[in-house]
């Protein structure tokens, strides 16, 4: 077997195997001796058939597996003595494979860059307080009173927090809109519509603002001007004159805070909630803290060092970051039409995503195999509850979809181990409290 590597850029490489016709034939003997105890010829008991009688009848099957057996040969004998960290296979030019000949067979393959990570522990975070004050769980008791709110129809003006009921017909340029967004008529015009006085989660981008001011039977004219990106493309980045007729304002009753009140929340007094909450937030805040831990240690770690990334690595991440820009703009309403329009500007996001990910994924992949971190049973296991608790799957069919599907078992085993090794990097870095250190210097001050 001859080996002969070559440079196509830093991270791809061809690799050439050539296989002596010797070893060819010896692959070819070894298979025909396989048919010929396996087949089942008339007039000839089981092994005892003549070798050319097989080679005959099995032609097509054998040249086949002739070829397989010589392309696996080749890949795993090859690589392992080109002593080439191979990632993903992206061609083969397998030439002429036959009997009697030698065999040229070429891969195409990305390997994985060559880089040295250091000083990754010890690294210098500042983590997000966890502290919880009396105006965030009153804010948050506020917002469960906004829920649990009755709308009483009011003979006033309309004020911020009211509900208005009006009417609405918009036109542009002097032409009614219902002749420029046919396909969403509700921004054209609408008989009767709510809208909360002040929002800015209306249907139409600021037209809210305008019914404040406003009693039942009040008519006039608002102008708007919708975003650049806003979801319909007729109307982004434009304005239009919307005639507006208020029918009904309501005001929002807060409900009282009475023994009714808690016992819709399932605790006996206000201070039982004042602790329920403040648990809450604070378990919120803990998250939010341990993510923004994880951010910062990804840009850290990204900033470090710098190499090559390998292609098909890259095409793969930028194909999965652009399936879910898509989708999520596909919820948010966002059209066929206009996604296919903008394609060039989501494809090139998402390939700035995917230079991130991948370069991120061979930095913890790096740490992983020196620090000798390793994915053992109980954090597949954790992963298994945690995804069947999530998707409501019993844990035992969870484990069978994963058992069926290889390539998804390894990519998520790949992406538990790297996610451990993040975590391990956590643990390992100097958090400094951001709210402590504000407070010690404030201590500092009045001392001084």
């Amino acid at each position: 077997m001859k080996i002969d590597l070559q440079d196509v850029t830093e991270t791809r490489k061809t690799l050439a195997v050539t296989l002596e016709a010797n070893e060819i034939d010896a692959e070819e003997k070894s298979l025909l001796d396989q048919f010929t105890n396996m087949a089942k010829i008339p007039g000839f008991r089981p092994g005892k058939a003549p070798k050319q009688v097989v080679r005959k009848r099995f032609a097509k099957q054998m040249t086949g597996e002739l070829q397989q057996r010589v392309l696996s040969k080749a890949y795993q004998e090859g690589s392992k003595e080109a002593k080439v960290n191979l990632i993903n296979v992206v061609d083969v030019d397998q030439g002429s494979i036959q009997a009697g000949q030698e065999a040229k067979i070429t891969f195409t393959v990305d390997v994985r860059p060559e880089f040295e990570i250091s000083e990754y522990k010890g690294l210098e975070l500042e983590g997000l307080s966890e502290e919880v004050n009396e105006e965030e769980i009153q804010t948050a008791i506020d917002g469960i009173r906004r829920e649990k709110a009755e709308f009483q129809p009011v003979e006033r003006e309309a004020e911020k927090g009211d509900y208005v009921k009006f009417s609405h017909e918009g036109s542009m340029d002097g032409k009614p809109l219902s002749e420029i967004v046919t396909d969403k008529p509700v921004y054209a015009k609408m008989p009767q519509t709510w809208e909360e006085v002040g929002t800015e989660q209306g249907l139409i981008p600021g037209l809210s603002d305008h019914l404040e001011g406003m009693k039942p039977g009040d008519k006039k004219d608002a102008e708007v001007e919708f975003p650049a990106n806003f979801n319909v493309e007729a109307l982004s980045g434009k304005k239009a004159t919307y005639s507006v007729e208020v029918l009904e304002v309501r005001e929002r009753k807060l409900p009282e805070m009475d023994e009714a009140f808690f016992e819709s929340q399932q605790v006996k007094d206000l201070d039982e909630l004042n602790e329920r909450i403040q648990g809450f937030l604070k378990q919120q805040k803990g998250q939010q803290r341990h993510a923004d831990l994880r951010r910062q240690v990804t840009e850290k770690l990204l900033d470090k060092v710098d190499f090559s990334l390998p292609q098909s690595l890259l095409d793969s991440e930028t194909e999965t970051a652009m399936r879910q820009v898509v989708m999520d703009n596909t919820r948010r309403g966002v059209s066929q039409e206009e996604l296919e329009k903008n394609k060039d500007d989501i494809h090139a996001g998402a390939a700035r995503t995917a230079h991130g990910r991948v370069k991120m994924q061979l930095i913890l992949a790096q740490i992983a195999e020196k620090e000798k971190i390793e994915l053992k049973d109980d954090d597949l296991s954790r992963y298994i509850l945690s995804q069947a608790y999530q998707s409501g799957q019993k844990p035992d069919d969870l484990v069978k979809e994963l058992k069926k599907d290889q390539n998804r078992l390894q990519s998520t085993q790949q992406a538990l181990l790297l996610d451990k090794t993040l975590e391990f990097l956590i643990d390992e870095a100097k958090v400094s409290d951001v709210a402590a250190e504000a407070a010690g210097d404030s201590e500092e001050e009045k001392a001084e």
